[in-house]
């Protein structure tokens, strides 16, 4: 990176960090992260993992004797802990919390209320155990998600009672509401419970290899095979079912297929497919990669004939969050759904970059 811009970005945290620490208060028994602006006060579920991602590279350029590793720590600490304080009897974790989002003062978060009211929304994205993982990093111990295993636990069969398919093997988003890309258009605007998203299913896997590592260091050993086991099978699943050899990429997929019969039709071959895929390219077709879920030779084509592509993906400044050949790109400032049609996003071109490095694709 050119020294000038480092120097810059660097000065720039160092001005502007101290504002995402927020303080325990009536809502959140932890201190937590929120690196929000327009949302102050708010905890996210992938907004705090990448915070905390970010600020551990941070910490390395300190010398400040551990004093904000320290910070960062009970902060990290603090997110997962704050989630597990509001996980529901069902295992059922928001994916934000908030006193300002829309609900009436003194009224439980909107999220947890709509669940309890039984409506089944979309849940906590897969980076709890990634952020557990973090915290311990920095903790330099596991032994204090001892006593919450049987939470995570719980959160993992919630994942399997309302988000999972059996007859293809992936997750399932249950709407378009709140899934991190905001309008990824293989999910916005399209029916409940249709898209088992690429995101969803590739970031579940490294969930699933995240509570394996926290169970083999908590020494339960049989646990944290049956989880490396998921991962593999969910693995299995995404190059079953997502993986187009046709185009070569990895895609979201249509679930909500079946034959449908009408008086005497349809009564011959019935649909033996599970599932129909969107063929739209979202930069989360390079997640596979980072996840170490695509073959080398799977990457070598994503790299080669897609990223490199200045008529899809590539650009003067960046990854593009969705192919500019497909008929929805649209680079239009917005907020609530922020926009994920083309524009370049930091953390998009972050985890391409670690997905080449996994690989060595590059």
């Amino acid at each position: 990176m050119n020294e000038k811009y480092y120097e810059g970005i660097l000065e720039y945290i160092s001005r502007n960090v101290d504002r995402v620490f927020k303080s325990p208060n009536k809502l959140f028994p932890y201190p937590f992260i929120d690196p929000g602006s327009v949302y102050d006060g708010n905890l996210w579920d992938w907004d705090t993992f990448w915070s905390v991602y970010a600020l551990m590279a941070y910490e390395k350029t300190l010398c400040d004797g551990g004093t904000f590793r320290k910070k960062l720590a009970r902060a990290a600490q603090g997110n997962v802990l704050n989630f597990l304080s509001f996980q529901l009897e069902d295992g059922y974790i928001p994916m934000m919390i908030s006193n300002s989002f829309p609900q009436p003062e003194g009224e439980e978060p909107y999220l947890i209320r709509k669940h309890k009211e039984g409506v089944i929304l979309n849940m906590h994205k897969p980076f709890l155990c990634q952020q557990a993982c973090l915290a311990s990093a920095l903790l330099g111990s596991y032994e204090w998600l001892e006593n919450y295993i049987p939470k995570l636990e719980k959160y993992f069969e919630c994942y399997d009672r309302y988000y999972y398919s059996k007859k293809c093997g992936l997750y399932i988003w249950a709407d378009d509401v709140m899934i991190g890309v905001d309008n990824d258009p293989t999910t916005f605007g399209r029916p409940r419970f249709s898209t088992a998203g690429i995101f969803l299913n590739a970031f579940m896997v490294l969930e699933f290899k995240a509570m394996a590592r926290i169970l083999s260091v908590l020494k339960r050993t049989e646990r944290a095979d049956e989880y490396t086991e998921k991962a593999g099978l969910l693995s299995e699943a995404i190059q079953r079912e997502c993986y187009d050899p046709k185009d070569r990429f990895f895609y979201s997929v249509d679930v909500d297929i079946k034959t449908r019969s009408y008086d005497c039709f349809h009564k011959g071959l019935g649909i033996f497919w599970n599932t129909l895929p969107i063929k739209i390219q979202t930069w989360a077709g390079f997640i596979p990669m980072y996840a170490e879920i695509a073959t080398e030779e799977q990457a070598d084509y994503l790299v080669n004939e897609h990223l490199k592509n200045e008529k899809t993906f590539n650009s003067e400044y960046g990854i593009r969050s969705l192919a500019k050949d497909e008929k929805m790109y649209n680079l239009e400032a917005s907020g609530n759904p922020s926009n994920w049609l083309g524009p370049i996003w930091t953390v998009v071109n972050y985890i391409v970059f670690r997905g080449l490095m996994y690989g060595r694709y590059s």
